[in-house]
Parts: structure tokens; sequence; C-alpha cells
């Protein structure tokens, strides 16, 4: 994010802190399709991504008069999305939602015990053809959901938010170590996952 953007939310924020309803309503345009998307691929759940995304701006709007800008208007926000899906992660394992049948966490059980196999069946495609750009974007979703709650977040953080690990370990609560760890052996195992599906 380039520093004139950076300001602006910042701006954007402070003016929240006075009540600026115009200024909520911008932030929300311009990051709600974001904490949404993080969601669902964390969670991979449209409807459950959709209502968190709502839990965090209302969490935003109701801690907008302690607000201070220290860091990224950003890594404010995803700390913020980073404690609503960890909370939502541990109300899960004690009651699994069912879904069609099955649990959330069910889903995330096959691919944990052979993710490898579990892709290939989910996706329906031979390893050794050229993947189209559906079937690969489909193929990486699966792979990223065999990761663990914590490896995913942090990939989701790196990749689609373009976040340092010194930012990834303020939204998590982690030290830059940990982070790096973490992300080290979730691309391990996605090249693991992958590497038979991606040809050079």
């Amino acid at each position: 994010m380039n520093q004139t953007a950076y300001d602006t939310n910042i701006r954007l924020m402070l003016a929240v802190q006075k009540d600026d309803a115009s200024a909520f309503e911008e932030l929300m345009f311009r990051f709600q399709g974001r904490v949404q998307s993080l969601f669902r691929h964390l969670l991979g759940n449209r409807e459950m991504a959709e209502d968190l995304t709502q839990d965090v701006f209302l969490r935003v709007f109701r801690a907008r008069k302690t607000y201070h800008p220290k860091a990224k208007f950003t890594t404010w926000l995803f700390t913020i999305a980073n404690n609503v899906a960890v909370t939502q992660l541990r109300k899960q394992q004690r009651k699994p939602e069912k879904q069609f049948g099955k649990s959330a966490s069910d889903t995330h059980s096959e691919l944990a015990v052979n993710p490898a196999e579990t892709i290939a069946a989910k996706s329906e495609m031979m390893p050794a053809r050229q993947l189209d750009k559906t079937e690969l974007r489909e193929t990486v979703r699966l792979a990223i959901e065999a990761l663990n709650e914590r490896q995913r977040m942090a990939v989701l953080l790196n990749r689609f938010e373009g976040m340092s690990y010194a930012e990834i370990a303020d939204v998590m609560q982690l030290s830059p170590q940990a982070v790096k760890s973490l992300l080290c052996r979730a691309h391990i195992q996605l090249r693991n996952l992958l590497q038979q599906y991606v040809q050079p």
C-alpha cells in the first residue's frame, strides 16, 4: 500500500473517531470485501464470512474513540479480524456446525488425514495434465484449506494482503520469527501438495 492510501485510511478513521458517518461508510466500502474474502478463505463458509465481517466493522465503530494511528490502519483492522476469527474457530471446535450432513471440522479432518488424495478426489482432475485457470484456483484453495488455522491466516495475510512478517506478527500477536516459521512450514506443505499439479 502506498503512503498516500495509508494516510487516507488513517484520516478516514480519525474522522470516524469524530462520528463522521460518511467516513465510516468509505472505510467499509474500501475494506469490507477484503475482510470478507479473508474469512471466506479461512472458514470456507460464505454466509459466516458475511456475518463475521459485519461483526468486525461493528467492533471498529465501537472502538473508534480509542483508536490511535500507531501503525497502518490495515494492521489495526486485521488485528480485529484475527480476534474475531480466533473466537469463531474456538466456538467451532467446541460445537462444530453441521453443513450438508458434515461438520465444518469434518472437511478439514479429511484434508488433514491425506491432503493430496482429498485434493485429487475433490478436484476430479488428473495430475498429469495441465490445469486451466479455474481448476488451478480451486486446487490452490483446497491446498490452503489443508493448512491449520494459524498457517492459513498467515498465508492469507502475506499473499492476499501483502503484509510483512512484522505486520502479520502484530495482527496475530506473535513474534516475527514465529510468523516466519509458520509461513515456512505452510509453504513447504503447499509446495508438496501442489507440485504435481503445477508443471514448469
